[in-house]
Parts: C-alpha cells; structure tokens; sequence
C-alpha cells in the first residue's frame, strides 16, 4: 500500500464534477480505488450543499467514512485553542493526524503551521 489520504472536500467536488486534469482525475482514482476516506464533516459539507446529487451521494457513501472519536474530538479542541482554524478545519486535520493520513486538499494554507499534519494539493502534481 502506498500512501494513505484523506480528501478533503475540495477535492471531491472538483474530481466529481471532472473539474481536474485528467492526469490528476487518473491519481486522484487511483488513491480511491486504493483507500478511499473521508471525514464525517466532508460529507456533511459535500452532500449538504443544494447541488448534491443521487451520483455524489452513491459517490461519497462508497467512501470509508471516519467518524468522530475521542482522540479526533481532543485534537480538534487543541487545535482550536492553539491555531487561528474553523471548526470544520481544524476536525478534518484531527481525523488526518488520528489516522496518520495525508490530507489531500486545495487549501493547503488552511491547515499550515499545524506540526505534523502532512498535506498535498492535488492542483500543483
């Protein structure tokens, strides 16, 4: 297995809308077809918003879904007090760092300054 991810909502929305290179349509595949997570919160924020679809919903619920966890909750509340983050951002990078995952996402400069959260845009491969 090669590096593990976790997508961020971003990047679900612009891979599922083939909004992307196709090169980077063709990894961001293969990271799915390999290991597909999300948070709770990304699916919250992806099928919450009034353009979510049957296909997105079938789409994101094939997903290995994290759920909130008493280790995700006491990062997010470290996060919150140590970092100027929003409170969707800051459970996103507790789930990444709970599961030792690479946070895949276009807003790198959301989670920066956080020690230990590795990151990767997908936009600049």
């Amino acid at each position: 297995m090669g590096k593990r991810y976790l997508i961020d909502s971003n990047v679900l929305i612009e891979f599922s809308g083939k909004l992307l290179p196709q090169t980077t349509i063709d990894l961001i595949s293969s990271i799915i077809d390999e290991e597909f997570n999300i948070s709770f919160i990304n699916k919250i924020e992806v099928l919450g918003h009034s353009s979510a679809d049957k296909n997105l919903k079938e789409f994101i619920n094939s997903a290995n879904i994290i759920e909130i966890s008493p280790d995700i909750t006491e990062r997010t509340i470290k996060l919150r007090l140590n970092h100027s983050i929003k409170l969707p951002d800051a459970i996103i990078a507790a789930t990444a760092l709970s599961h030792n995952l690479i946070l895949l996402t276009r807003n790198i400069n959301d989670f920066k300054g956080i020690s230990k959260l590795k990151t990767e845009n997908p936009w600049s491969w």
